[in-house]
Parts: C-alpha cells; structure tokens; sequence
C-alpha cells in the first residue's frame, strides 16, 4: 500500500519536475534558449568549468565512466547545486550504487554523525581528495585531514568521482582499501561577475553567500573569492549548527605550457551534538530525546543522583539516558599551488604543494568528572578532546605518451604532526559558557596528551596500452611507506603531574608492491566489458582516538600488540559491463574481496568516559556483491534514474577479547546495509526544473554477533527550481529553489555505530544511534550580475 501511494505521489508531481541534468551551473545565471524538444541530445563527459555550461545544458545525473576499466561514477557540479546550498557533496553521491551515506541532519554536514561506507568499508578505510589533495580519513577526531564540507564550499563543488573498488595507484590515500571519493573544485570564469545566494529554512535555518570573478586580467589570470555564513538551530534539542567559511581561487597561464593555480581555504564550525540513542530509547521514549542544554539545574540532578547512588528525577533511568551539552568546534586553513607542464606534445606532469592546519575541540559536559569546590564545585565538568593539525606535503606526476602507450608515474609525500589531549574544566554550580564556547587555559586535569608524527612516502607506475581499436589495459602499482611515532607526556590533575596511561613508540606500515591490472573491451560503440584487480594496504591511525591506532590503548595493550599486528590489507577483483547511448546509460558490476587483518577498536564502557580501546584483529572479511546503475532520459525533458547495490559482507574468524569468545564468524559486517536502492525522477524545460528522489536502507547492525538490528527505512526528497528569463534588471539571472528533505515525515535512525560498536547488546541499551531528522523545508534566492 505504501509503495503505491508512492508511486502514485511521484507521478503526479512528474510534471512540475526537472531532471538534476539540467540545473544552471551558475543558478542565477538565465539560461540560453532551449535545444528543440526533438534535437538529438548528447551528455558531457568531460569536467567543465562551472560557469562555462549552459544552464540548459544536457548534463547527466552520474556518468557511468565509460572506458574505464574499473567501475568509476561521476557526479556532476549541476547535480550538487540542486540540493540545500551548505549541504554536503556526499548526500548527491549516496545516489550511486553501494554507497550508503548518513546524518542525522538534513544538510548532511553533521560530523560527529556522518557516516560513509561503501561496499562494507566505512570511512576510515576509503580514500578522499579536492583537487589531488589528501583530505585524510575524514575521522570525527580529525586527526590527518578535514571533511569536504570543511575543505570547499557547496557552490564552488565541481564534478566528484568515486571508484568503488579501489582508487587508482595514483591517488593520495594512505588507506584507500575499498575505493576513492575525489572531488574537484570549479574553475573562475573568464567574464566578470557576481553571485550571491540566500537560504531560509526550518530549524531556523538561514545561510547567506557570495562569489566574485574578476574575469581573465591583463596579464591573463583570473581569479574568484567567495564567503558565506550559515546558522540553524538543531531540529530538536537545544543548539546550533554554525559555519563561516571563504575560498579563494587564482589561476595564472605562464607561457603556452605552464599553468599556475593557488587555492585558499578557510573554515570556522561550531555544532552542538545530537544525542546519542539506544534502541532501548527510541522504543520507550521515541526519536525526540536529546540533550538537555537548556536545563542545567536537571543536569545536576543527573549528576548528584549519579555520584551519590540516590533516584534519579523522573523519566532518567541513568547518568547516560541524556547529557547537558555537547559540541565540535573546528577552525581550519588549507592551501595548495599547482604547476602544470607541458614539456613536449608527449610529456607533460604537474607538481603541488600543499598546506593545512586545524585547531579544534569536542566538547561533553559530563557527570563521571565533578568540578572540585575550590574551582566552581558544580557536580558537572566540561571535558574536551583537543586537536591540532599541521600538515605539509608534496604531490607530482609525470605522463608520457609513447605511440599506443600512456605511461605515468608519480609521487606523495606527507608530513604530519598532530597534537592530541584529553581535558577537563571547572564549572560553577550556577551556569556553564554558552553552548559553543571554546575553551582553553585553565583545565584541572589532563587525563592524557601526546604528540604524534606521521611521514607518507608513495611512489607509483602504470601503463595505459590501446592495445587494439578495442581492448584497452592498464597495469600499474604502488609502493606505500607510512611511519608513525607518538609521544605519551604526563598527564596532569590540579597541578600535579600524573605519568600518562598510554604508550609511546613507533610502527611503521609498508608494502612495496601494491598491484593494479584492469581491462576495457569495447563489443561496440554502446557496450563495453571491463574487469580489475587491485591490492591495497591501510595504514594505522595515529592518534589516541583512532579506530586502528595501536597507540589508543594502554602501555600493557600496545606491548601486548606491538610485534604482532599487521596493516589492514584488502584484495578486489571487480567485473562489469557498461552500456551508452544518447538517451541511455546503465551498468552492472560483480565484485568479491578479500579483507585482511581487519582491525576494530572495541569501546569499553560510554563514550563519555573516554576509556581507553581496545585494538582487536578480528581476522579476515570476505565481501560479495552486485552494483547496478539505470539512467534514461525517456522523453523530451523527462529522465529517470536507478541504482542498486547488494553486499554480502561477513567476518571470516571469530574473535577472543578479554577471555571471551565471540562466535561473529558467518555474520553481518556492522552498519552495512545487505540492499541500497536509489530512484529518482526529474524533469527540465529550460525554466521549470525538479526532481522526487527515493533512497532505500536495509536493516542494520551495530553488533558483531547481530543481536540488535535496527529497521530498513525509505526516504523520499523533493526538489524544485524555477529560472528566470526575462530581460527585466531585477529578473535577469535570478532563480528560485524549493528543497523538501524526508518528504512523507518518516522517523528513523539514520546512523549507526555513532558512539562505536559492541560485541553484543541484547538488552538494546548501547547508545550509538542517531534518529534522523523529521521533514525539512528550505528556500533559495540565487541572482548572478
């Protein structure tokens, strides 16, 4: 009855739908005269500079990489900009096959709830970069990079690229195990002009945006600076979700065959956290429950009842049911500058170097740490995790065509020092700072700090051979060497030092020989067979709070571990076929890999505690699966969209931890979903544009034994835009855009493993889930000059 109602809602908004393919790339920009209904149309394939494509231009929602002889998928620049501007790149990416992306917000730019994981690997284990440059593991503790929301703004996004399989041996990752995310930013454009943009929405959303070009200068570069301001109220609880950030842009010729581009970055974000639920509570409570920052006279209660063993205030079963106040403080600054070569018609290559630093805290107010009286003597304490990120490296490349031969090699180095620290600090019986302060200089204990280095060396080769009008090789591999070091100091309680529980030392993680083969067989102009193999090593995390750091345990935990643990490694044998043609794109791919030496830090107690983990090898992983992608554009204006994936992903061993052993062998990886499916359908005439988009969850676990599941969900969205074209002063370049999130109000939980996964939970009372949040409506002015 409900896929019913669903159809018949999807058709009937049909007619006042576009097709993400047609957006403006500029959206304010006013549209060239639309193509004849009946001209042939043809889709781009090639990255173009946002401001370039017309706005009536016949982009495809995801190109399907043909000739690629891995299953490779493209998102275009025009299909980002029709969500909620500030909404995060990954969200427009969740509609290709495999990929499962959530957030409990309906930006998706919520970090301590985002969750990737693409054919059973989450985060941790893909490989991200923005313009060749390393984003890290995108880890909310933040400890090698930054997410892409932090890195470029929403309207200078260019087309992203994902491999689902394996990133190519060239790309910057040291963790890549389970494929690649690249994204691209947008070139300025060669006229002058402005754009602005502002958005209002639920949640007391606002966001307001600017973007100037200089067009091409005297001396021939051009160059684009652009800033925006975003504020919202979280969708329940008390709290906001704030973000300033500014791009910049230059790129300069030098000659006919030196081209210089420089890219700055800065990045402010507070946001308060949602709280994490427990099945338990959602059952007894439902979806609403959340932090209570407003009410700091029942946080004490909470915390009183705790520390003194008396009842807690009615409807607290405990100290964790809900907290007073939790947040993410980020500031960040990156920058890079590229010179690209051509050297002779044959060889051509390009070297960058690249910047970034970040300063942050997350931030808990929490019971299990009384403020002592001489400081405030509030039963409560603000305990922080705190971040500092100094990173610098190098990436080059060099290419030569030799008759049917495109040989490339290249190389990456990085230098990262991060500083770690766990903290508390005072807090006065009468109030708390406000909810996104930013403390500092004045904690009472330092439960552990360390500093911690990490050196990246990888170098690569690899052929691409045309080696008939068909059949198309590739062969290559990479060498990986990644060295980390940490450094334990004392910890500190009012004054007096205390020696650090964690552990210092060195491990190194390296592989000389990380093999790519790939083929593509052209039967015809329409259909292709492709076929890969890769294998790929991760590194360790380095850090306190890393989810495969052998130095996030005890002194005792690391030695135990020390000379015995060994890199994850993943092997990936992908085979596929691809068909195109003017109206249709579709293609199908069979993967199996092999996971090895899979590592899991195992959370000890509430996350608000801050044990130490415990680093498991839970043995191997073996991941079958299919990834289907449908996009036709049916009729004059019409197109439709389809994705599917099946994973089977299952642990091969079973595990012993602490003298227990845990029978996980044969059962489900934890937060993958067994079926992902997309739909969408859209429509674009030149003026009126739109889209209704369907994205399907399967169930999912957040136990290694699979004893405590959380439901499928089906989320539909709505998207609807209009273009001005008229030759008005005030209408001239100005649309308007309409974005509904969770159309039909479903509540839900959106992730998982928020707060960590167990071993088992029968009593469903691990809280590590985020309720994804209730239908969402937002309103968009865009007006180009």
């Amino acid at each position: 009855m409900r896929k019913s109602a669903a159809f018949f809602l999807t058709t009937c908004l049909g007619a006042i739908m576009v097709h993400q393919a047609g957006a403006a790339t500029t959206p304010a920009r006013p549209a060239k005269p639309h193509k004849s209904r009946h001209a042939p149309q043809t889709r781009r394939t090639t990255t173009t500079p946002a401001a370039a494509v017309p706005a009536s231009g016949p982009e495809a929602i995801v190109v399907l990489g043909a000739g690629a002889s891995r299953e490779t998928q493209s998102v275009s620049h025009l299909a980002i900009q029709q969500y909620v501007p500030g909404t995060s790149p990954f969200k427009a990416l969740s509609k290709l096959p495999g990929v499962m992306f959530t957030t409990s917000d309906p930006l998706g730019s919520y970090e301590w709830s985002q969750q990737i994981i693409i054919r059973g690997f989450d985060q941790s284990r893909l490989g991200f970069t923005m313009d060749g440059i390393p984003l890290g593991n995108l880890a909310y503790g933040n400890d090698n990079g930054l997410s892409i929301g932090r890195a470029l703004q929403t309207e200078n996004n260019g087309r992203a690229t994902l491999t689902q399989g394996a990133g190519s041996v060239g790309v910057a990752a040291a963790n890549d195990l389970g494929g690649a995310l690249e994204f691209t930013s947008i070139d300025p454009t060669d006229r002058f002009g402005a754009d602005i943009a502002g958005t209002v929405g639920s949640a007391a959303t606002w966001r307001t945006f600017m973007r100037v070009n200089s067009g091409i200068l005297p001396w021939g570069g051009k160059f684009y600076a652009s800033y925006d301001y975003q504020d919202a109220n979280k969708w329940k609880g008390d709290g906001v979700q704030q973000q300033q950030q500014a791009n910049a842009k230059y790129v300069q010729p030098l000659g006919d065959r030196l081209k210089l581009t420089l890219f700055g970055d800065w990045s402010l974000r507070h946001e308060n956290d949602y709280q994490d639920l427990s099945l338990a509570t959602i059952r007894k409570y439902g979806y609403n429950v959340d932090n209570i920052t407003g009410n700091y006279a029942l946080a004490r209660q909470i915390a009183y009842a705790y520390q003194n063993n008396t009842p807690f205030p009615a409807g607290i079963p405990n100290q964790d049911f809900v907290y007073y106040n939790a947040a993410g403080l980020r500031q960040d600054a990156l920058g890079y500058g590229r010179l690209d070569v051509r050297i002779t018609d044959r060889l051509s290559g390009f070297v960058t170097g690249y910047g970034h630093t970040n300063a942050g805290e997350g931030v808990w107010v929490t019971p299990y740490e009384p403020t002592p009286a001489g400081l405030g003597g509030s039963p409560l304490s603000t305990r922080t995790t705190e971040y500092d990120i100094h990173r610098e490296g190098f990436i080059g490349s060099l290419s030569y065509r030799a008759g049917t031969h495109t040989i490339e090699g290249g190389f990456w180095f990085e230098n990262n020092d991060f500083e770690q620290a766990r903290r508390y600090y005072p807090l006065s019986l009468n109030g708390t700072p406000g909810s996104i302060y930013w403390y500092g200089g004045n904690a009472f204990v330092t439960q552990w700090q360390s500093n911690f280095n990490t050196r990246t060396y990888q170098v690569h080769l690899q052929d691409t051979w045309q080696a008939t009008r068909a059949l198309k090789l590739n062969y290559g591999f990479k060498s990986l060497i990644v060295d980390n070091s940490a450094v334990a100091l004392n910890g500190n309680v009012l004054g007096t030092p205390v020696p650090s529980a964690y552990p210092s030392g060195s491990i190194e993680a390296a592989n000389g020989f990380l093999p790519q083969v790939g083929a593509n067989y052209r039967l015809n102009r329409h259909n292709e067979l492709f076929a890969d193999f890769a294998r790929n090593m991760a590194a360790f995390d380095n850090s306190q709070t890393g989810a495969t750091s052998p130095f996030a345990t005890t002194v005792a935990g690391y030695d135990a571990i020390r000379n015995k643990i060994h890199p994850e490694m993943s092997y990936t044998e992908e085979l596929g076929y691809r068909y195109h043609d003017a109206r249709i794109q579709a293609s199908i791919t069979g993967y199996y890999v092999e996971f090895e030496n899979r590592l899991l830090s195992i959370t000890q107690g509430a996350g608000i505690q801050g044990n130490p983990s415990v680093l498991t090898n839970v043995g191997g992983v073996t991941a079958r699966g299919i990834d289907m992608a449908f996009d036709y554009r049916f009729a004059p204006d019409w197109s439709i969209y389809a994705s599917y994936g099946f994973n089977d992903s299952e642990y091969d061993d079973n595990v012993t931890s602490g003298g227990t052993t845990y029978y996980i062998k044969g059962k489900d990886v934890v937060a993958m979903p067994r079926n992902l499916a997309n739909v969408q359908l859209g429509y674009d005439d030149g003026a009126i544009w739109g889209n209704v988009n369907m994205q399907f969850q399967d169930r999912r676990t957040y136990t290694y034994e699979n004893d405590a599941w959380v439901p499928a969900n089906d989320i539909f969205n709505l998207n609807l835009g209009y273009r001005f074209h008229s030759r008005n002063v005030v209408l001239r370049g100005l649309d308007a855009q309409v974005n509904v999130s969770n159309l039909f109000d479903k509540r839900y939980v959106a992730t998982v493993g928020s707060n960590g996964f167990v071993f088992s939970d029968p009593t469903h009372n691990f809280a590590t889930l985020q309720a994804g949040s209730p239908r969402m409506v937002f309103f968009t002015l865009r007006k180009h000059f």
